[in-house]
Protein backbone atom coordinates (compact mmCIF):
# COMPACT_ATOMS: atom_id res chain seq x y z
CA UNK A 1 0.00 0.00 0.00
CA UNK A 2 3.00 2.25 0.13
CA UNK A 3 2.78 3.70 -3.79
CA UNK A 4 -1.01 4.48 -3.07
CA UNK A 5 -0.11 6.49 -0.22
CA UNK A 6 2.53 8.56 -1.64
CA UNK A 7 -0.03 9.56 -4.62
CA UNK A 8 -2.48 10.18 -2.46
CA UNK A 9 -0.48 12.73 -0.59
CA UNK A 10 0.96 14.12 -3.95
CA UNK A 11 -2.49 14.44 -5.09
CA UNK A 12 -3.64 15.99 -1.85
CA UNK A 13 -0.95 18.41 -1.82
CA UNK A 14 -1.82 20.00 -4.77
CA UNK A 15 -5.33 20.31 -4.80
CA UNK A 16 -4.90 21.87 -0.87
CA UNK A 17 -2.38 24.61 -2.58
CA UNK A 18 -5.05 24.83 -5.27
CA UNK A 19 -7.63 25.20 -2.38
CA UNK A 20 -5.26 27.90 -0.29
CA UNK A 21 -4.27 30.38 -3.05
CA UNK A 22 -8.10 30.72 -4.23
CA UNK A 23 -8.80 31.00 -0.50
CA UNK A 24 -6.57 33.20 0.42
CA UNK A 25 -7.48 35.74 -2.88
CA UNK A 26 -11.23 35.70 -1.83
CA UNK A 27 -10.23 36.06 1.49
CA UNK A 28 -8.51 39.26 0.73
CA UNK A 29 -11.91 40.78 -0.95
CA UNK A 30 -13.31 41.82 2.11
CA UNK A 31 -10.82 43.74 3.74
CA UNK A 32 -10.42 46.26 0.48
CA UNK A 33 -13.82 47.32 2.10
CA UNK A 34 -13.07 47.35 5.42
CA UNK A 35 -14.63 50.18 7.46
CA UNK A 36 -13.06 49.32 10.82
CA UNK A 37 -8.81 50.48 11.22
CA UNK A 38 -7.02 46.88 10.29
CA UNK A 39 -3.47 46.78 11.83
CA UNK A 40 -0.75 44.41 10.96
CA UNK A 41 1.18 43.57 13.98
CA UNK A 42 4.17 40.96 15.25
CA UNK A 43 3.28 39.55 18.61
CA UNK A 44 5.96 38.35 20.49
CA UNK A 45 4.51 34.79 21.31
CA UNK A 46 5.70 31.70 24.05
CA UNK A 47 9.67 31.86 23.85
CA UNK A 48 9.46 34.94 21.94
CA UNK A 49 8.39 32.92 18.64
CA UNK A 50 6.94 35.89 16.43
CA UNK A 51 3.43 35.41 15.76
CA UNK A 52 2.19 37.58 12.72
CA UNK A 53 -1.23 38.94 13.18
CA UNK A 54 -3.82 41.36 12.74
CA UNK A 55 -5.90 43.72 15.05
CA UNK A 56 -9.66 45.64 14.56
CA UNK A 57 -10.99 47.73 16.24
CA UNK A 58 -14.16 49.67 16.31
CA UNK A 59 -14.68 52.41 14.24
CA UNK A 60 -14.28 55.66 16.15
CA UNK A 61 -12.44 54.12 18.81
CA UNK A 62 -10.48 56.69 20.82
CA UNK A 63 -9.38 54.72 23.82
CA UNK A 64 -11.23 56.03 26.37
CA UNK A 65 -13.37 53.36 26.35
CA UNK A 66 -12.66 49.01 27.10
CA UNK A 67 -14.11 46.95 24.27
CA UNK A 68 -14.44 43.06 24.87
CA UNK A 69 -11.42 41.23 22.81
CA UNK A 70 -11.69 38.15 20.73
CA UNK A 71 -8.70 36.37 19.75
CA UNK A 72 -9.00 34.23 16.75
CA UNK A 73 -6.24 31.38 15.71
CA UNK A 74 -5.92 31.03 12.20
CA UNK A 75 -7.16 27.24 10.79
CA UNK A 76 -4.44 24.79 9.42
CA UNK A 77 -2.34 26.26 7.15
CA UNK A 78 -4.48 29.11 6.03
CA UNK A 79 -3.10 32.81 6.45
CA UNK A 80 -4.03 35.41 9.34
CA UNK A 81 -6.45 37.05 6.76
CA UNK A 82 -8.84 34.26 6.97
CA UNK A 83 -11.16 36.24 9.48
CA UNK A 84 -10.85 39.49 8.22
CA UNK A 85 -14.10 39.49 7.34
CA UNK A 86 -15.80 38.47 9.92
CA UNK A 87 -13.17 40.61 12.27
CA UNK A 88 -14.76 43.48 10.70
CA UNK A 89 -18.13 42.63 11.53
CA UNK A 90 -17.25 41.74 14.88
CA UNK A 91 -16.08 45.33 15.01
CA UNK A 92 -18.67 46.91 14.08
CA UNK A 93 -20.59 45.48 16.84
CA UNK A 94 -18.34 46.84 19.40
CA UNK A 95 -15.48 43.88 19.84
CA UNK A 96 -11.26 44.48 19.61
CA UNK A 97 -10.58 41.14 16.91
CA UNK A 98 -6.85 39.92 17.39
CA UNK A 99 -6.17 37.25 14.93
CA UNK A 100 -3.19 35.27 14.38
CA UNK A 101 -1.05 32.95 12.19
CA UNK A 102 -0.51 30.11 14.34
CA UNK A 103 3.06 29.25 15.06
CA UNK A 104 4.92 27.15 12.39
CA UNK A 105 2.47 28.68 9.25
CA UNK A 106 2.68 30.81 6.92
CA UNK A 107 5.04 34.37 7.97
CA UNK A 108 4.94 33.23 11.64
CA UNK A 109 8.29 31.60 13.35
CA UNK A 110 8.32 28.37 15.16
CA UNK A 111 7.23 24.78 14.02
CA UNK A 112 3.76 23.47 13.73
CA UNK A 113 3.19 21.58 17.30
CA UNK A 114 -0.40 20.47 16.32
CA UNK A 115 -2.02 22.35 19.21
CA UNK A 116 1.13 21.35 21.41
CA UNK A 117 1.83 23.17 24.60
CA UNK A 118 3.90 26.29 22.81
CA UNK A 119 0.42 26.66 21.22
CA UNK A 120 -1.75 27.34 23.80
CA UNK A 121 1.21 29.21 25.66
CA UNK A 122 0.86 31.11 22.53
CA UNK A 123 -3.03 31.98 22.93
CA UNK A 124 -2.04 33.54 25.89
CA UNK A 125 0.68 35.69 25.35
CA UNK A 126 -1.42 37.08 22.29
CA UNK A 127 -4.34 37.99 24.78
CA UNK A 128 -1.48 39.76 26.71
CA UNK A 129 0.02 41.53 24.03
CA UNK A 130 -3.68 42.24 23.16
CA UNK A 131 -4.32 43.90 27.03
CA UNK A 132 -1.35 46.06 26.79
CA UNK A 133 -1.64 47.80 23.39
CA UNK A 134 -5.71 47.83 22.57
CA UNK A 135 -8.59 48.99 24.48
CA UNK A 136 -9.55 45.38 25.50
CA UNK A 137 -11.48 44.70 28.44
CA UNK A 138 -9.77 42.12 30.77
CA UNK A 139 -12.70 40.95 31.74
CA UNK A 140 -14.60 39.96 28.83
CA UNK A 141 -12.18 38.21 26.55
CA UNK A 142 -13.44 35.14 23.90
CA UNK A 143 -11.26 32.97 21.72
CA UNK A 144 -12.66 31.31 18.30
CA UNK A 145 -11.25 29.33 15.38
CA UNK A 146 -12.09 26.85 12.65
CA UNK A 147 -10.51 23.72 12.45
CA UNK A 148 -6.98 23.95 14.05
CA UNK A 149 -7.97 27.62 15.19
CA UNK A 150 -11.15 25.49 17.27
CA UNK A 151 -9.19 23.27 18.21
CA UNK A 152 -6.72 25.73 19.62
CA UNK A 153 -9.24 27.95 20.91
CA UNK A 154 -11.04 25.30 22.80
CA UNK A 155 -7.25 24.08 24.99
CA UNK A 156 -6.54 27.31 25.72
CA UNK A 157 -9.29 28.07 27.12
CA UNK A 158 -9.08 24.77 29.39
CA UNK A 159 -5.17 26.56 30.46
CA UNK A 160 -5.86 30.20 30.87
CA UNK A 161 -9.24 31.13 32.86
CA UNK A 162 -9.75 34.67 31.58
CA UNK A 163 -11.16 33.75 28.57
CA UNK A 164 -15.09 33.59 29.55
CA UNK A 165 -16.31 32.00 26.05
CA UNK A 166 -15.26 29.99 23.16
CA UNK A 167 -16.62 29.07 19.72
CA UNK A 168 -15.36 26.07 18.19
CA UNK A 169 -16.19 25.35 14.67
CA UNK A 170 -15.46 22.38 13.19
CA UNK A 171 -12.89 21.50 15.59
CA UNK A 172 -12.00 18.46 17.86
CA UNK A 173 -12.16 17.69 21.39
CA UNK A 174 -10.49 14.19 20.97
CA UNK A 175 -7.81 14.30 18.20
CA UNK A 176 -7.10 10.48 18.79
CA UNK A 177 -11.03 9.56 18.14
CA UNK A 178 -10.85 11.96 15.23
CA UNK A 179 -8.10 10.50 12.97
CA UNK A 180 -7.73 7.46 14.59
CA UNK A 181 -11.27 6.17 15.30
CA UNK A 182 -11.64 2.41 15.86
CA UNK A 183 -7.87 2.10 16.09
CA UNK A 184 -8.23 2.89 12.12
CA UNK A 185 -5.78 5.48 10.60
CA UNK A 186 -8.09 7.73 8.48
CA UNK A 187 -5.82 7.78 5.92
CA UNK A 188 -7.30 10.75 3.40
CA UNK A 189 -8.09 13.04 6.32
CA UNK A 190 -4.11 12.33 7.67
CA UNK A 191 -3.10 13.19 4.23
CA UNK A 192 -5.05 16.33 3.68
CA UNK A 193 -3.78 17.94 7.04
CA UNK A 194 0.02 16.26 6.10
CA UNK A 195 -0.33 18.17 2.46
CA UNK A 196 -1.50 21.46 3.79
CA UNK A 197 1.29 21.59 6.15
CA UNK A 198 4.10 20.90 3.99
CA UNK A 199 2.88 23.61 1.64
CA UNK A 200 1.87 26.30 3.99
CA UNK A 201 4.14 25.51 7.13
CA UNK A 202 7.43 23.92 8.50
CA UNK A 203 6.74 20.67 10.48
CA UNK A 204 8.61 19.59 13.41
CA UNK A 205 10.53 16.78 13.52
CA UNK A 206 8.01 15.27 15.80
CA UNK A 207 5.03 15.75 14.00
CA UNK A 208 6.79 14.45 10.72
CA UNK A 209 7.42 11.06 13.02
CA UNK A 210 4.36 11.19 14.10
CA UNK A 211 2.66 11.07 10.33
CA UNK A 212 5.31 8.31 9.31
CA UNK A 213 4.39 5.92 11.89
CA UNK A 214 0.65 6.72 11.53
CA UNK A 215 1.28 5.99 7.58
CA UNK A 216 3.03 2.81 8.40
CA UNK A 217 0.86 1.37 10.75
CA UNK A 218 4.07 1.08 13.82
CA UNK A 219 1.80 -0.43 16.40
CA UNK A 220 5.34 -0.09 18.42
CA UNK A 221 4.61 3.43 18.39
CA UNK A 222 0.52 3.60 19.01
CA UNK A 223 0.64 4.33 22.62
CA UNK A 224 3.30 7.30 22.27
CA UNK A 225 0.91 8.63 19.20
CA UNK A 226 -2.30 8.46 21.84
CA UNK A 227 -0.41 9.87 24.43
CA UNK A 228 0.67 12.72 21.89
CA UNK A 229 -3.03 13.05 20.98
CA UNK A 230 -3.87 13.36 24.82
CA UNK A 231 -2.22 16.25 25.06
CA UNK A 232 -3.75 17.86 22.06
CA UNK A 233 -7.67 17.14 23.36
CA UNK A 234 -9.83 19.32 24.77
CA UNK A 235 -11.59 16.25 26.66
CA UNK A 236 -8.28 15.76 28.47
CA UNK A 237 -8.97 19.24 30.70
CA UNK A 238 -12.58 19.29 30.71
CA UNK A 239 -12.84 19.24 34.47
CA UNK A 240 -10.90 22.54 33.75
CA UNK A 241 -13.01 24.13 31.58
CA UNK A 242 -15.90 23.10 34.56
CA UNK A 243 -13.75 24.50 36.78
CA UNK A 244 -14.08 27.94 35.45
CA UNK A 245 -17.25 28.22 33.99
CA UNK A 246 -16.19 28.96 30.46
CA UNK A 247 -19.43 29.27 27.90
CA UNK A 248 -18.75 26.88 24.91
CA UNK A 249 -20.10 26.51 21.73
CA UNK A 250 -19.55 23.99 18.88
CA UNK A 251 -20.14 23.85 15.67
CA UNK A 252 -19.51 20.79 13.13
CA UNK A 253 -20.93 19.37 10.00
CA UNK A 254 -22.18 15.51 9.63
CA UNK A 255 -19.93 14.59 7.22
CA UNK A 256 -16.98 15.93 8.35
CA UNK A 257 -13.61 13.52 7.25
CA UNK A 258 -10.97 15.19 9.28
CA UNK A 259 -13.02 15.30 12.66
CA UNK A 260 -16.69 13.36 12.92
CA UNK A 261 -19.24 15.09 15.05
CA UNK A 262 -18.95 11.83 18.01
CA UNK A 263 -16.13 13.21 19.38
CA UNK A 264 -17.90 16.90 20.02
CA UNK A 265 -21.12 15.19 21.31
CA UNK A 266 -19.19 12.96 24.01
CA UNK A 267 -17.26 16.12 24.88
CA UNK A 268 -20.29 18.38 24.67
CA UNK A 269 -21.94 15.80 27.35
CA UNK A 270 -19.15 16.33 29.68
CA UNK A 271 -19.36 20.22 29.94
CA UNK A 272 -21.05 21.46 32.67
CA UNK A 273 -21.09 25.21 32.20
CA UNK A 274 -22.80 27.05 29.52
CA UNK A 275 -22.77 24.76 26.09
CA UNK A 276 -24.06 24.70 22.70
CA UNK A 277 -23.80 22.07 20.08
CA UNK A 278 -24.88 22.58 16.60
CA UNK A 279 -24.49 20.25 13.84
CA UNK A 280 -25.50 20.77 10.22
CA UNK A 281 -24.89 18.48 6.92
CA UNK A 282 -21.60 19.39 5.09
CA UNK A 283 -17.88 18.22 5.63
CA UNK A 284 -15.05 20.12 7.37
CA UNK A 285 -14.80 23.51 7.55
CA UNK A 286 -17.61 23.56 4.54
CA UNK A 287 -21.02 25.07 7.36
CA UNK A 288 -18.73 28.29 8.32
CA UNK A 289 -17.24 28.79 4.74
CA UNK A 290 -18.94 31.32 3.25
CA UNK A 291 -19.25 33.26 6.29
CA UNK A 292 -15.03 33.87 6.13
CA UNK A 293 -16.55 35.32 2.85
CA UNK A 294 -18.31 38.34 4.71
CA UNK A 295 -22.12 36.25 3.17
CA UNK A 296 -24.70 35.32 5.23
CA UNK A 297 -23.75 32.24 7.38
CA UNK A 298 -26.04 30.84 10.55
CA UNK A 299 -22.83 29.63 12.11
CA UNK A 300 -21.02 32.77 12.11
CA UNK A 301 -24.44 34.56 13.56
CA UNK A 302 -24.85 32.22 16.13
CA UNK A 303 -21.12 32.76 16.83
CA UNK A 304 -22.01 36.13 17.27
CA UNK A 305 -25.31 36.05 19.54
CA UNK A 306 -23.11 33.61 21.90
CA UNK A 307 -20.07 36.21 22.29
CA UNK A 308 -23.02 39.08 22.64
CA UNK A 309 -24.52 37.04 25.23
CA UNK A 310 -21.54 35.95 27.15
CA UNK A 311 -19.40 39.09 27.07
CA UNK A 312 -21.21 42.01 27.03
CA UNK A 313 -24.71 40.57 28.20
CA UNK A 314 -27.17 40.69 25.81
CA UNK A 315 -30.41 39.80 26.23
CA UNK A 316 -30.73 37.89 22.89
CA UNK A 317 -32.37 34.74 24.25
CA UNK A 318 -29.43 32.49 23.18
CA UNK A 319 -28.70 31.26 26.40
CA UNK A 320 -32.86 30.35 26.52
CA UNK A 321 -33.00 28.10 23.30
CA UNK A 322 -32.35 24.45 23.22
CA UNK A 323 -29.10 23.90 23.28
CA UNK A 324 -28.50 21.47 21.04
CA UNK A 325 -29.61 22.32 17.85
CA UNK A 326 -29.69 20.15 14.40
CA UNK A 327 -30.37 20.41 10.92
CA UNK A 328 -30.93 16.98 8.64
CA UNK A 329 -28.93 15.73 5.72
CA UNK A 330 -32.53 15.52 4.31
CA UNK A 331 -33.55 18.85 4.11
CA UNK A 332 -36.08 21.02 6.49
CA UNK A 333 -34.96 23.47 9.34
CA UNK A 334 -33.87 23.31 12.81
CA UNK A 335 -34.38 20.69 15.27
CA UNK A 336 -33.94 21.68 19.42
CA UNK A 337 -32.79 19.70 21.88
CA UNK A 338 -32.33 19.58 25.49
CA UNK A 339 -28.95 17.75 25.40
CA UNK A 340 -27.71 15.22 22.87
CA UNK A 341 -29.15 11.75 24.76
CA UNK A 342 -32.66 13.53 23.98
CA UNK A 343 -32.41 13.59 19.91
CA UNK A 344 -32.81 9.44 20.51
CA UNK A 345 -36.87 8.81 20.40
CA UNK A 346 -36.37 5.34 20.50
CA UNK A 347 -33.86 2.49 19.59
CA UNK A 348 -34.87 -0.12 16.70
CA UNK A 349 -32.38 -3.18 16.26
CA UNK A 350 -31.62 -5.08 12.87
CA UNK A 351 -30.97 -8.32 13.37
CA UNK A 352 -28.10 -9.71 11.96
CA UNK A 353 -28.92 -13.40 11.83
CA UNK A 354 -26.98 -16.26 10.68
CA UNK A 355 -23.36 -16.83 9.36
CA UNK A 356 -21.50 -14.91 6.68
CA UNK A 357 -17.87 -15.59 5.51
CA UNK A 358 -16.49 -12.71 3.43
CA UNK A 359 -12.66 -12.18 1.84
CA UNK A 360 -10.87 -9.28 2.82
CA UNK A 361 -8.42 -6.98 -0.12
CA UNK A 362 -11.07 -6.19 -2.13
CA UNK A 363 -12.99 -3.18 -2.24
CA UNK A 364 -17.29 -4.41 -2.59
CA UNK A 365 -18.09 -1.43 -3.91
CA UNK A 366 -19.55 0.08 -0.52
CA UNK A 367 -17.48 3.09 0.61
CA UNK A 368 -17.59 6.22 2.52
CA UNK A 369 -16.60 8.56 -0.25
CA UNK A 370 -14.09 11.08 -0.97
CA UNK A 371 -12.70 13.11 1.29
CA UNK A 372 -14.34 16.27 1.11
CA UNK A 373 -15.98 15.90 -2.01
CA UNK A 374 -19.16 13.54 -1.12
CA UNK A 375 -20.15 15.35 2.06
CA UNK A 376 -20.03 18.58 -0.50
CA UNK A 377 -22.22 16.97 -2.26
CA UNK A 378 -24.28 16.22 0.57
CA UNK A 379 -24.74 19.07 1.67
CA UNK A 380 -25.46 20.95 -1.62
CA UNK A 381 -27.73 18.56 -3.60
CA UNK A 382 -28.45 15.99 -0.76
CA UNK A 383 -26.44 13.34 -2.95
CA UNK A 384 -24.64 11.23 -0.64
CA UNK A 385 -22.55 8.17 -2.07
CA UNK A 386 -24.76 5.39 -3.26
CA UNK A 387 -24.20 1.77 -3.78
CA UNK A 388 -26.50 -0.58 -5.53
CA UNK A 389 -27.13 -3.18 -2.55
CA UNK A 390 -28.52 -5.90 -4.27
CA UNK A 391 -25.60 -6.22 -6.92
CA UNK A 392 -22.73 -6.04 -4.00
CA UNK A 393 -21.01 -8.85 -4.34
CA UNK A 394 -21.02 -11.20 -1.37
CA UNK A 395 -17.62 -12.28 -1.48
CA UNK A 396 -16.66 -9.62 0.02
CA UNK A 397 -19.43 -7.78 1.67
CA UNK A 398 -21.94 -8.80 4.17
CA UNK A 399 -25.58 -7.47 3.83
CA UNK A 400 -28.30 -7.53 6.34
CA UNK A 401 -31.76 -5.49 5.47
CA UNK A 402 -34.57 -4.46 7.59
CA UNK A 403 -37.89 -4.83 6.35
CA UNK A 404 -39.47 -1.98 4.92
CA UNK A 405 -40.92 1.12 6.33
CA UNK A 406 -44.25 1.59 6.53
CA UNK A 407 -43.65 5.26 7.69
CA UNK A 408 -41.10 7.79 7.15
CA UNK A 409 -38.02 7.17 9.50
CA UNK A 410 -35.89 9.77 10.92
CA UNK A 411 -31.98 8.40 12.39
CA UNK A 412 -31.27 11.02 14.96
CA UNK A 413 -27.92 10.26 16.73
CA UNK A 414 -25.73 7.28 16.52
CA UNK A 415 -25.98 4.15 15.21
CA UNK A 416 -24.24 1.16 17.18
CA UNK A 417 -22.82 -2.58 15.75
CA UNK A 418 -22.68 -5.61 17.89
CA UNK A 419 -21.55 -8.57 15.93
CA UNK A 420 -19.31 -11.69 16.47
CA UNK A 421 -16.14 -11.87 14.57
CA UNK A 422 -14.16 -14.59 13.62
CA UNK A 423 -10.83 -14.31 11.69
CA UNK A 424 -8.27 -16.50 9.71
CA UNK A 425 -5.35 -14.16 10.57
CA UNK A 426 -4.28 -12.13 14.09
CA UNK A 427 -5.25 -8.67 12.77
CA UNK A 428 -8.11 -7.21 10.37
CA UNK A 429 -9.90 -4.27 9.39
CA UNK A 430 -13.59 -4.01 8.58
CA UNK A 431 -15.80 -1.46 8.02
CA UNK A 432 -19.77 -0.96 8.26
CA UNK A 433 -22.03 0.91 6.45
CA UNK A 434 -25.34 2.01 6.64
CA UNK A 435 -27.67 2.53 3.84
CA UNK A 436 -31.24 4.11 2.95
CA UNK A 437 -32.19 1.68 0.37
CA UNK A 438 -34.70 2.42 -1.93
CA UNK A 439 -37.01 0.21 -4.09
CA UNK A 440 -35.04 -0.24 -6.73
CA UNK A 441 -31.76 -1.28 -4.40
CA UNK A 442 -30.43 1.61 -4.81
CA UNK A 443 -28.69 2.23 -1.26
CA UNK A 444 -27.52 5.92 -0.08
CA UNK A 445 -24.76 6.33 2.57
CA UNK A 446 -26.68 7.05 6.06
CA UNK A 447 -23.39 6.30 8.36
CA UNK A 448 -20.43 4.63 8.74
CA UNK A 449 -17.12 3.42 10.54
CA UNK A 450 -13.85 1.58 10.41
CA UNK A 451 -12.62 -1.13 12.89
CA UNK A 452 -9.25 -2.80 13.36
CA UNK A 453 -8.27 -5.14 15.76
CA UNK A 454 -4.81 -6.78 16.36
CA UNK A 455 -3.68 -9.91 18.18
CA UNK A 456 -6.56 -11.95 17.83
CA UNK A 457 -6.18 -15.84 18.28
CA UNK A 458 -7.26 -17.08 14.27
CA UNK A 459 -10.34 -19.15 14.47
CA UNK A 460 -10.93 -17.73 17.68
CA UNK A 461 -14.49 -15.75 17.90
CA UNK A 462 -14.82 -12.22 19.31
CA UNK A 463 -17.06 -9.43 20.16
CA UNK A 464 -16.74 -6.26 17.90
CA UNK A 465 -19.00 -3.14 19.26
CA UNK A 466 -18.64 -0.43 17.11
CA UNK A 467 -20.33 3.32 17.41
CA UNK A 468 -20.87 4.33 13.50
CA UNK A 469 -20.66 8.40 12.95
CA UNK A 470 -23.36 9.97 13.97
CA UNK A 471 -25.89 11.46 11.90
CA UNK A 472 -28.86 12.81 11.00
CA UNK A 473 -31.08 11.41 7.99
CA UNK A 474 -34.53 11.12 6.88
CA UNK A 475 -35.46 7.81 5.75
CA UNK A 476 -38.99 7.76 3.41
CA UNK A 477 -41.80 5.27 3.86
CA UNK A 478 -41.26 2.12 1.79
CA UNK A 479 -37.56 2.12 2.16
CA UNK A 480 -35.23 -0.50 4.21
CA UNK A 481 -32.42 0.24 6.58
CA UNK A 482 -29.25 -1.94 5.58
CA UNK A 483 -26.02 -2.53 7.32
CA UNK A 484 -23.08 -3.75 4.96
CA UNK A 485 -19.81 -4.77 6.29
CA UNK A 486 -16.42 -4.88 3.76
CA UNK A 487 -12.98 -4.80 4.50
CA UNK A 488 -11.28 -1.99 2.08
CA UNK A 489 -12.60 1.42 2.07
CA UNK A 490 -10.25 4.58 0.54
CA UNK A 491 -10.59 6.89 3.56
CA UNK A 492 -8.90 4.21 5.76
CA UNK A 493 -5.85 2.40 5.98
CA UNK A 494 -6.80 -1.37 5.96
CA UNK A 495 -5.05 -4.06 7.98
CA UNK A 496 -5.90 -7.16 6.77
CA UNK A 497 -3.43 -9.77 5.31
CA UNK A 498 -3.25 -11.50 1.93
CA UNK A 499 -5.57 -14.35 1.88
CA UNK A 500 -7.34 -13.46 5.07
CA UNK A 501 -11.39 -14.03 5.79
CA UNK A 502 -13.55 -12.77 8.31
CA UNK A 503 -17.04 -14.73 9.05
CA UNK A 504 -19.61 -13.12 11.51
CA UNK A 505 -22.38 -14.81 13.34
CA UNK A 506 -25.12 -14.84 16.01
CA UNK A 507 -24.45 -16.74 18.88
CA UNK A 508 -27.74 -17.60 20.66
CA UNK A 509 -26.12 -16.12 24.13
CA UNK A 510 -24.94 -13.16 22.07
CA UNK A 511 -27.42 -12.43 19.56
CA UNK A 512 -25.40 -9.98 16.62
CA UNK A 513 -27.19 -6.76 15.94
CA UNK A 514 -27.10 -2.81 14.30
CA UNK A 515 -29.08 -0.29 16.93
CA UNK A 516 -30.72 2.08 14.94
CA UNK A 517 -31.99 5.34 16.85
CA UNK A 518 -35.04 6.47 14.93
CA UNK A 519 -38.40 8.26 15.01
CA UNK A 520 -41.40 8.27 13.35
CA UNK A 521 -41.76 11.41 11.11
Amino acid sequence: MGHPRKALRTTTVGAVSATLIAGSALGLAPAAQAANPVRFVDIAGDGGTVLKANVVTPAGSDGTRRYPLLVLPTSWGLPQVEYLAQAQKLANSGYIVVSYNVRGFWQSGGEIEVAGPPDTADASKVIDWALANTPADAQHIGMAGVSYGAGISLLAAAHDKRVKAVAALSGWADLIDSIYSGRTQHIEAGAVLDGASLVTGRQSAEIRQIFDNFYASNLSKEQEMIDWGKKRSAVTYVDQLNEYGTAVMMANAWGDTVFSPNQYADFYEKLTGPKRLELRPGDHATAELTGLFGLPNDVWTDTGRWFDHYLKGADNGIDREQPVQLKSRSGGGYEGYPDWKSIVATRKKIALSGTTTIHTNVDSGADGGIVFLSSILDQIAQAPPVASIPLLPRRWAAVWQSEKYPTAQQVRGTAKLHTTVTPTKESGTLVAYLYDVGPLGLGKLVSNAPFTFHGQTPGKPFGVDLQLFSTAYDVPAGHRLALVVDTVDPLYIEHNPSGAQLTFSSPANDPSYVSIPLREQ
